[in-house]
C-alpha cells in the first residue's frame, strides 16, 4: 500500500502537467464561440462551438447534444483535455456542444424522453431529430471551413440525442456514435426494468438530482436539488415506504415522475418513448457502444444495435461492448470494476483502435475501418477481446441448465419428475439487499460484487455447479424460465448468474479484498410476475398453484474458467435498487404502507432453469 501512494505521489505531478500542456495547447490552437441556433418553430439552442485557428484545411463537425449543460459559458473554454476528447482537437475537429431544447440556456419545453415523430408536416412538429437537422443544417451553413461532414456522439441520454440525431435524414451527417443510450425506460434503462421501477437510480436522478426540475426560462443556473438520502439508502428507501410517499416528497409536480405513477404498464405513452421505434433506413454509419457492467443504461447499446440490425440492415452498423460501468470506455481507467481486474487498459484500446479510427475514416477520410468488426466485445472471465461478424454469435447455442435438490446446477436433462421444489419466505420488511455495504448512493461496482452476501440469506436461493472441468463461454441473451407458485397473488423474480472462484485464488492486490471463493455476479435481472403473460395485461396468480415465469435477461459475455463453478441465485427483492413488490396484485404505484405483506415462494426443481448461450 505505501508503495501505490508513493507511486501515486510522484506520477502526480506528471498528469497534471501532461494536462496543464494540452489545456495551453487547446486555448492557444481553438477560438470559442458562442451561438443561438434557430430551430423550424422558432425556438434558439444555445450551442458552443470551438473552432481550431488552423486554416490551411478544412475541418470536420463533431456534435454533441445534452442536457446537462455546455457549460462553462462565456469566455472559458470547456475542459476537452480532461478525458480522451483532446485527441480530436489534435485531429483538427470543430467541437460543439449543445444544451437541448428546455434545458439549461436553450428555449423551449424540455421533455424527458421527447417521442420521435416520422410524420413530421408543419414547422410545429418538432422533435429531437428536426432539432438535430436543424442544427446541422445551420453549422455546415455558417461555420467558416468545415468540410460539409458531420459527427454527432453522446454517452447515456447525449446517446439518446445521438441516436435521434442518426433519424434526421440530414446528407452532411456521416457518422453517428450512441453510447450508453437512453432506449426504453419501460424494459431496461435506468427507471424500469421488465415493467419494474428502479426505484433509487430513478428517484435520485428525476428528484435528487433534479433532472425532471420544470425550466421556465433559459438559465446557467442548476436545478433546485433534493437531499433525499440519508448515509444509509437501504435504511432510508425502506423508511419512506410506499411509492405514494415519494410521489409526496417529490411535491407532487414532476411531469415524468407523475407519469410514470399513471402508467404501471406496457401502454402507447411508453411505446412512444422507445427510441427503436423510429431505426428504420437510417443513412450515416453507426458506432453503437456499451458496457458489460453498466448499471444505467447496458440495455440501450445491445438493443440499439440490434433495432439497427433488423429494422435498418443496410446501414453499416458496428457494436462495441467492453468490461466497462458507465462511461468508463471515455475515462482515464479500463482496468478494473471493483474487484475484478481486466488485464489491460481496456479504455485506451477501445480510443485509439475502435472510435477515433471510425470518426476520421468517414468525416476526414483518413485511415481505414477495415479491422472494423461487426461486433467487437469483451468477454470478461478470459478477459480478451473478440472480434465477431455478428451478435449473438453465431455459434452460441441455447443450452439449458437445471435447477436441481440439494442446491445442484446441471447441464444434464433432469430423470427426477416429482414436484420438489425449495421454499423460502419474502418479506418486503427485509428486502434483500442489491450490495453488501451501507451506501448513500446506488455503486457502480454493484455489477461485479461479491454475491456471499446474498448467498447468506435464507430469503436467497443458490444453485451452483461442481467444479468446472473445461472453460464455459457464455455469448447472448439469458432466458430464466421458472416454475413457482406462492402464497399470495403477485412477487418478482430476481435471477443472478454468477462466477464462483477457486478457494485457492489470491487476494486483490490492490484492495486486499479475499477473492478465495468469490461469487462475481456476472448479470442479473428482475421480473414482476404479474407481467408473465402479458406486459400490456397484468395477471395475478392463483395462490399456491405452479405457474411459469419466464423472462429475457440481458447479453451477457464472460467466460467460466476451468477450476471455477457457474452458480445460479433466485429471489424476489432487489432494495432499493428495485421498488418492493407488497406481493399482493394490488396497483403498486399507489399502495399503502399496509399492503405490504410476507409470502411464501416456491421454486420447482427440474421445471426450473436457466438457458444459457453457450458459444461451442
Amino acid at each position: 500500500m505505501k508503495k501505490l501512494l508513493l507511486l501515486t505521489i510522484l506520477l502526480a505531478p506528471a498528469i497534471v502537467f501532461a494536462q496543464n500542456a494540452d489545456s495551453t495547447w487547446f486555448v492557444n490552437n481553438y477560438i470559442k464561440k458562442e451561438v443561438q441556433i434557430p430551430m423550424r418553430d422558432g425556438i434558439k439552442l444555445f450551442t458552443s462551438v470551438y473552432q481550431p485557428k488552423d486554416q490551411a484545411e478544412k475541418h470536420p463537425i463533431l456534435i454533441t447534444r445534452t442536457p446537462y449543460s455546455c457549460a462553462p459559458y462565456g469566455k472559458d473554454y470547456r475542459g476537452y483535455w480532461r478525458n480522451f476528447m483532446i485527441k480530436y482537437c489534435r485531429e483538427g475537429y470543430i467541437m460543439v456542444i449543445q444544451d437541448i431544447r428546455g434545458r439549461w440556456m436553450s428555449e423551449g419545453t424540455f421533455e424527458v424522453v421527447r417521442p420521435f415523430n416520422p410524420n413530421k408536416k408543419t414547422n410545429k412538429d418538432i422533435d429531437e431529430a428536426s432539432d438535430s437537422y436543424d442544427t446541422i443544417d445551420w453549422l455546415v451553413k455558417n461555420l467558416d471551413n468545415n468540410n460539409g461532414k458531420v459527427g454527432v456522439t453522446g454517452i447515456s441520454f447525449p446517446g439518446f440525442y445521438a441516436t435521434e440525431a442518426a433519424l434526421s435524414g440530414h446528407p452532411a451527417l456521416k457518422a453517428v456514435s450512441p453510447q450508453a443510450p437512453v432506449t426504453d425506460r419501460f424494459f431496461g434503462d435506468d427507471d424500469h426494468h421488465n415493467g419494474v421501477l428502479f426505484l433509487m437510480d430513478a428517484f435520485d436522478f428525476h428528484v435528487g438530482y433534479g433532472f425532471s426540475q420544470p425550466r421556465p426560462h433559459p438559465t446557467i443556473l442548476p436545478a433546485k436539488t433534493y437531499p433525499i438520502n440519508g448515509p444509509d439508502n437501504y435504511a432510508w428507501y425502506l423508511k419512506t415506504g410506499a411509492l405514494p410517499n415519494f410521489t409526496k416528497a417529490s411535491g407532487d409536480s414532476l411531469k415524468f415522475w407523475s407519469d410514470m405513477m399513471v402508467h404501471p404498464n406496457l401502454d402507447a405513452w411508453w411505446k412512444a418513448r422507445d427510441t427503436r421505434s423510429g431505426i428504420k433506413n437510417v443513412k450515416p454509419a453507426m458506432l453503437v457502444v456499451g458496457g458489460l457492467f453498466d448499471a444505467e443504461d447496458g440495455y440501450g447499446a445491445w438493443n440499439t444495435y440490434q433495432a439497427l440490425v433488423k429494422q435498418s440492415p443496410a446501414t453499416k452498423s458496428n457494436l462495441v461492448v467492453g468490461p466497462w460501468f458507465h462511461g468508463q470506455w471515455a475515462s482515464k481507467d479500463g482496468t478494473h470494476l471493483g474487484n475484478i481486474q481486466f488485464g489491460s487498459k481496456t479504455n485506451e484500446w477501445y480510443q485509439e483502435n475502435i472510435e477515433i479510427p471510425f470518426f476520421n475514416y468517414y468525416l476526414k477520410g483518413k485511415g481505414s475501418i477495415d479491422t472494423l468488426s461487426k461486433a467487437t466485445i469483451f468477454f470478461s472471465g478470459e478477459n480478451k477481446w473478440r472480434k465477431l461478424p455478428q451478435w449473438p454469435p453465431a455459434d452460441a447455442v441455447p443450452t439449458p441448465i437445471y435447477l436441481e435438490q440439494n442446491g445442484k446446477l446441471s447441464f444434464n436433462s433432469p430423470t427426477n419428475t416429482k414436484n420438489t421444489f425449495d421454499s423460502y419466505t419474502s418479506d418486503p420488511a427485509k428486502p434483500v439487499p442489491y450490495a453488501e455495504k451501507v451506501h448513500e448512493y446506488r455503486t457502480r461496482e454493484y455489477m461485479t460484487d461479491d454475491q456471499r452476501f446474498a448467498a447468506r440469506r435464507t430469503d436467497v436461493l443458490t444453485y451452483s455447479t461442481d467444479t468446472l472441468t473445461n472453460d464455459i463461454t457464455l455469448g447472448g441473451p439469458v432466458t430464466a424460465d421458472l416454475t413457482v407458485s406462492i402464497s399470495n397473488t403477485d412477487a418478482d423474480f430476481v435471477v443472478k448468474i454468477i462466477d464462483v472462484f477457486p478457494d485457492n485464488t489470491p487476494a486483490n492486490p490492490v484492495t486486499k479484498y479475499p477473492m478465495g471463493g468469490y461469487q462475481m455476479l456476472v448479470r442479473a435481472e428482475i421480473m414482476r410476475g404479474r407481467y408473465r403473460n402479458s406486459f400490456q395485461a397484468p395477471e395475478a396468480f392463483v395462490p399456491g398453484l405452479p405457474t411459469q415465469v419466464k423472462f429475457q435477461v440481458p447479453d451477457v459475455a464472460h467466460t467460466f474458467k476451468k477450476g471455477h463453478k457457474i452458480m445460479i441465485q433466485v429471489q424476489s427483492s432487489w432494495f432499493p435498487l428495485a421498488d418492493r413488490n407488497p406481493q399482493q396484485f394490488v396497483d403498486i404505484y399507489h399502495a399503502k404502507d399496509s399492503d405490504f405483506v410476507k409470502e411464501t415462494i416456491n421454486v420447482y426443481h427440474a421445471k426450473s432453469k436457466i438457458i444459457l448461450p453457450v458459444i461451442k
